[in-house]
């Protein structure tokens, strides 16, 4: 286990990646008792502080008093084994502790401030933590957008050859051989081990793939996000009526060559199978195919907001689009001649 203990001082470029980790508390009753502005309250954060170079600079742990839910959900009495009179004897006010956790985050050096990464084993902590300031009405400190490393997605496209699985902390840990000197699921014990993580992984080969936070969306066209990185780009829009309003929307639909910021001529115009995801190939002069791909993702207050992803693509990858673009076809033409048997049945009774 990596010692995150000891304070070591270095020369670096002055970045602070802020490794932290949540637990949270639910509803112990289910959906009949959950607020839903706060579905997960927040009742301890751990984290570890790191230099440029991976070295710990200090520790941050604190527990939270819980307000909104009196009662622990059985699942976090299992894992954590914390009960609730230690909470509130141990704990401190959401408001108090995260203002100490981005005082400590912040905290200057020789007399500069310096601007947090924040890490994460996965997409939910930024999202809840801000969910949990926007219910106690903390203005956010954080740059918008918001960039961040998920850890657990970086750990999958170094040595799971990009999976979509997601693969449990405990699981990373151990295929690194990391010692396990305590137990999973409280916040600081976490933030160490995904510290350690990141340590022994090779950062520095996927250090280019940060991740966006969609917790604050764009507002308007000109707070639309548009990200590019080695072998992609990434599109994030403002929020829509629908998704007939959004799929209309021409920089929703435009394929621009993520190399060149060339607009290009489609191949295949966009078509879906569900009304979630959306799929397009277009053609650059100078770098061949390009595959799009739209999510259609809710917004909190009841829209809808696109992702879209621009990369380039082989000759599989456009025989894969066309089986599935001829896939779809052929499922539509056979609902449009069930339909239209149903309709010619009807006229005749």
């Amino acid at each position: 286990m990596v010692n995150f203990d000891r304070m070591e001082p270095a020369a670096d470029d002055g970045t602070r990646y802020i490794v932290f980790d949540l637990e949270w508390n639910q509803s112990a009753e289910g959906k009949a008792g959950e607020v839903k502005e706060l579905p997960f309250e927040i009742i301890e954060i751990g984290a570890v502080k790191l230099d440029s170079r991976l070295r710990p600079l200090g520790e941050f742990s604190r527990f939270v008093q819980p307000v909104v839910y009196r009662r622990l959900h059985f699942k976090v009495l299992e894992i954590m084994h914390i009960g609730m009179d230690e909470l509130r004897k141990r704990g401190q006010p959401f408001p108090e502790v995260f203002r100490e956790f981005m005082e400590w985050c912040t905290e200057a050096q020789d007399g500069v401030k310096v601007r947090p990464v924040f890490c994460t084993w996965g997409n939910m902590d930024l999202t809840e933590l801000q969910r949990n300031m926007a219910y106690y009405k903390i203005p956010s400190p954080f740059p918008y957008p918001l960039l961040y490393y998920d850890l657990q997605k970086l750990y999958n496209l170094l040595y799971l050859g990009n999976s979509k699985d997601k693969l449990p902390l405990d699981k990373a840990v151990e295929a690194l051989d990391i010692p396990m000197t305590h137990p999973f699921h409280r916040a600081i014990d976490d933030a160490r081990y995904t510290g350690a993580v990141m340590l022994h992984m090779d950062f520095q080969a996927v250090k280019e793939y940060l991740s966006l936070d969609y917790y604050r969306l764009p507002r308007t066209p000109e707070e639309e996000i548009y990200l590019v990185f080695p072998d992609y780009s990434k599109y994030v829009s403002r929020e829509f009526d629908s998704r007939e309003t959004a799929i209309e929307d021409k920089t929703v639909t435009d394929m621009i060559c993520y190399r060149c910021s060339r607009a290009l001529r489609k191949k295949i115009r966009w078509f879906t199978a569900n009304q979630r995801n959306y799929y397009c190939l277009a053609w650059c002069p100078d770098h061949g195919f390009v595959r799009g791909k739209i999510r259609m993702k809710h917004s909190p207050s009841g829209g809808v907001f696109v992702v879209k992803t621009i990369k380039l693509t082989g000759e599989e990858g456009v025989e894969a689009l066309t089986k599935k673009k001829e896939t779809v076809a052929g499922k539509r033409r056979k609902r449009n001649r069930q339909k239209h048997l149903r309709e010619k049945l009807r006229g005749r009774t």
